[in-house]
């Protein structure tokens, strides 16, 4: 999983100047943007072409071959290297990914497993406690779900999965020393 790369990735955040904190002068400095990537939530500097002025939340393509608005990647990023800017825009651009992909969330909260004997996948979700895990448990085991809306449904006190992820997805983000990777790797 390491060495794969994103295909696409959602603009956080777009630079016309360059990220204020480079230490070139104005005329040496290039624009950027920050973005993250769709599927394994990669956070990225990339270095648009030339006259391309990208909107928040545009879906890029950054894969091999011909890119249309990339010119390059230019770096992996930390959270902590995130623009002020990109850091707020981060939450919306995530819930817009996991809605994209909502069969990839789907199928995480009917495959979960344990990760140890004391311990479920379920468990490590933001507000998801003991109560709540053996809830989805026991509503899979009955019939497997189908999207957010039939587990918000089945599911008493988790009334947005979307929202549970995306806060999850934020955490493996911000904290590196979040032990269990769900979702970025």
């Amino acid at each position: 999983m390491k060495g794969e790369k994103e295909t696409y990735v959602r603009v956080l955040d777009y630079l016309p100047h360059g990220h204020p904190e480079d230490p070139h002068p104005a005329y040496k400095k290039k624009p950027i943007i920050h973005a993250v990537g769709e599927y394994h939530f990669t956070l990225l500097e990339l270095v648009p072409r030339e006259n391309v002025i990208p909107q928040i939340y545009e879906r890029l393509y950054i894969g091999e071959g011909e890119r249309d608005k990339i010119d390059h990647v230019k770096k992996r990023l930390i959270y902590k290297e995130l623009t002020h800017g990109a850091k707020a825009e981060l939450p919306y651009a995530l819930e817009q990914i996991v809605k994209d992909h909502e069969d990839r969330f789907i199928k995480f909260f009917n495959e979960a497993q344990p990760v140890t004997t004391r311990l479920h996948t379920l468990g490590l979700l933001p507000g998801v406690g003991k109560k709540l895990m053996w809830t989805i448990l026991e509503e899979r085991k009955k019939k497997p779900f189908e999207n957010f809306e039939d587990i918000a449904h089945r599911v008493k006190g988790l009334y947005h999965p979307e929202k549970v992820i995306v806060k999850r997805i934020e955490e493996e983000l911000s904290d590196e020393h979040v032990k269990y990777k769900l979702f970025t790797k």
